[in-house]
């Protein structure tokens, strides 16, 4: 082999190498973006929960305090009942 061979061997080597190092690189980006992909989803369900958890908080609020007149209300009947 000549010194010319060597040279192509060898530069056919470390593409080789760079090829497989590009290889790694793209599977683990390829997983951290992935990664991402699921963080974001999560975080976008974890707004859409806490906004749904906010509503349902003020509905019950609302709830709350129309129990709360209406115990009101029908105490008031109750003691117009009794005093009759």
């Amino acid at each position: 082999m000549s010194t010319y061979d060597w040279v192509a061997l060898s530069a056919m080597g470390m593409i080789g190498v760079i090829l497989l190092v590009m290889l790694l690189q793209y599977i683990k980006l390829r997983d951290l973006w992935e990664g991402f992909s699921r963080c974001r989803e999560a975080s976008r369900w974890a707004r859409i929960f806490e906004s749904e958890n906010r509503e349902l908080r003020r509905t019950l609020h609302a709830e709350r305090k129309r129990v709360q007149e209406l115990q009101r209300t029908l105490s008031l009947h109750v003691e117009k009942a009794n005093a009759r």
